[in-house]
């Protein structure tokens, strides 16, 4: 069996170069392979979920306070959308349409994520940072791999010339071996032999989930890439968590308005709502859609 009960999950942020380079990594072999059971996904759903969820992590540790950020991505592959939450605390949830593609290796004999993906499409984030209105940026896939797709979105949507690398490592039984990721950011002011030089270790650099194998630490990581230079600034727990409830889905219930209501009542007599991001399912009997008709016609 897939060993995902080894190390926790855990993502590092620091800089580099006299702060000219930002970095972050991360070992989320946890979270992904709580997705992997919560949703049933099949190998190559797994790699292409766990891959978005893990940088959606790393894009949630550049967040503060209670800012949240939310990634679609829609290509135009058998999977569908891959939906990912993720908050500035290392809090992640996730899904994807279609968990039950699994696709033949691709050329290199590896996972076919982007077969699964699709090479056409766009990436979707929306950031909640508290204000008025979200912050909301856009791009086309140009891979349907994900590492660059998201390397594109930085680029292209918050001008940040970038390198991310992400990593899922699938066991035969279909088990989440490995997963994890790093985001590696420029800064303005950087001088070109360093850029030369990062693009020279990524070039030389061992494939990710080959580095958590052999129990490579995200510090480590960043350390390999940037030449030593790092200072570690922040050192943070990643997990799984849905912040749906019980509560939440009979305020929607309640939302749906009386007609909506007495409809399931006399219809169904029952209800049963499941959570994209989790797989919980939620059960309401005759009398508790009842009480819940009652709260409609007093609001």
């Amino acid at each position: 069996m897939s060993d995902t009960c080894g190390a926790d999950d855990v993502l590092v942020r620091g800089i580099a170069w006299g702060g000219g380079l930002r970095a972050i990594a991360a070992r989320t072999t946890r979270l992904v392979g709580e997705l992997q059971r919560r949703h049933g996904t099949y190998p190559t759903a797994t790699a292409a979920l766990g891959r978005t969820a893990t940088a959606v992590a790393m894009m949630g540790a550049m967040l503060k306070g209670e800012d949240k950020l939310t990634v679609q991505v829609k290509g135009d592959g058998p999977l569908g959308r891959i939906v990912v939450d993720a908050n500035a605390k290392g809090e992640v949830r996730g899904y994807v349409d279609n968990p039950h593609v699994d696709l033949p290796p691709n050329e290199q004999g590896k996972l076919d994520v982007a077969g699964a993906v699709g090479r056409n499409g766009f990436l979707y984030v929306v950031k909640d940072l508290g204000l008025k209105e979200p912050y909301r940026g856009s791009v086309p896939l140009v891979s349907g791999e994900l590492g660059e797709d998201f390397t594109y979105y930085f680029a292209s949507s918050e001008q940040t010339p970038s390198a991310v690398g992400l990593g899922v490592l699938v066991d035969t039984d279909g088990g989440v071996r490995q997963a994890g990721g790093f985001i590696l950011q420029l800064m303005p002011g950087v001088e070109e032999q360093a850029i030369d030089r990062l693009e020279r270790r990524l070039k030389e650099m061992p494939q990710l989930t080959s580095l958590l194998d052999r129990g490579e630490t995200p510090e480590e990581i960043l350390r390999y890439l940037a030449d030593e230079d790092v200072q570690i600034l922040e050192r943070m727990p990643v997990a799984f968590k849905c912040n749906c409830s019980r509560e939440r889905v009979e305020r929607t219930l309640v939302s749906m308005g009386e007609r909506e209501l007495r409809a399931l009542i006399e219809e169904d007599g029952r209800a049963e709502v499941t959570c994209h991001f989790c797989n919980s399912a939620y059960a309401f009997d005759r009398s508790e859609l009842a009480k819940l008709l009652e709260q409609a016609k007093a609001t």
